[in-house]
């Protein structure tokens, strides 16, 4: 297993427009100890970054590109629209390959007001047999991530990736957003490990009401904060040690969500991935 950083990590910089993406591989090259980075659709600026600008940078850092990211929604009723979430997935898997990456994260959809839970489920499914045909004739596999009421938890994305039957789509186990559908990411990892092929180390702590800070909302109404990896509620040592007994060696892409400064928050959690897989190696 090796540590990536997700540029979701430091998104502040990036809706401020402080960063791009070469920016983003310079600060994971020479302050974190990730030997990958994570990149994401939306925040690809190809009119700005070069391919030759950002192959440069990662060379010059010493990186892979070890995922990169959709955000794609299929649930939704409108044809034209699913469409445009297919284009961003296929997109997204030229934009791997260009730069060597195997894994494009994917997502489900996320609920819409009156449409059938097993109508959106239908276009879910078939968006995503063809996204992964694409990804497949490219040499890439998607990767489902658990987020949100369609594929929340481990059971649902099993289903959604036996209901494609393709070799191109596997899951993208996130650590922290288990507890947002009220699963034990242990008891999910044993839903889910025979189809594991990417990894977000990421760590959440319950909060009250009287939290000032970010918050996530689970499906029963309690509020989680993110933190610093190993400062959390989510205990990741043991979760990468079973995904390393379980034979597991892609990436681990930490996925910093908490309140504190993006870079130092980042820079500590990779520490943490970092030390925790050295110990379980030796």
């Amino acid at each position: 297993m090796k540590t990536s950083l997700s540029v979701w990590s430091c998104h502040s910089y990036f809706y401020n427009h402080t960063w791009k993406n070469i920016d983003f591989i310079r600060f994971a090259g020479r302050e974190t100890r990730a030997a990958g980075v994570e990149l994401l659709h939306r925040f690809w600026y190809p009119d700005d970054e070069s391919q030759s600008a950002i192959e440069r940078a990662l060379q010059q850092e010493n990186l892979e590109v070890a995922c990169v990211g959709a955000s794609n929604n299929f649930a939704l009723p409108d044809a034209q629209e699913r469409a445009g979430q297919l284009r961003q997935i296929t997109e997204s898997v030229d934009i791997a390959a260009a730069y060597g990456a195997k894994v494009v994260r994917v997502f489900s959809g996320n609920r819409q007001e009156g449409v059938d839970f097993a109508e959106a489920r239908r276009w879910i499914v078939d968006g995503l047999k063809a996204a992964a045909d694409y990804a497949g004739r490219k040499n890439v596999v998607l990767c489902l991530e658990n987020h949100g009421l369609f594929a929340g938890k481990a059971e649902q994305v099993r289903d959604i990736i036996r209901a494609v039957d393709s070799e191109a789509l596997r899951s993208t186990f996130d650590m922290g957003n288990f507890l947002l559908v009220g699963e034990l990411p242990g008891d999910a990892l044993d839903v889910l490990q025979p189809l594991v092929n990417h990894v977000h180390a990421k760590d959440f702590v319950p909060v009250d009401g009287g939290y000032a800070g970010n918050t996530y909302s689970a499906l029963n109404g309690d509020r989680y904060a993110g933190k610093v990896l190993g400062e959390g509620g989510v205990d990741v040592h043991s979760l990468l040690a079973r995904l390393h007994q379980g034979g597991y060696d892609g990436w681990v892409s930490v996925e910093f969500e908490g309140d504190e400064e993006q870079r130092d928050g980042s820079i500590r959690s990779v520490e943490y991935v970092q030390k925790a897989l050295e110990s379980i190696r030796s």
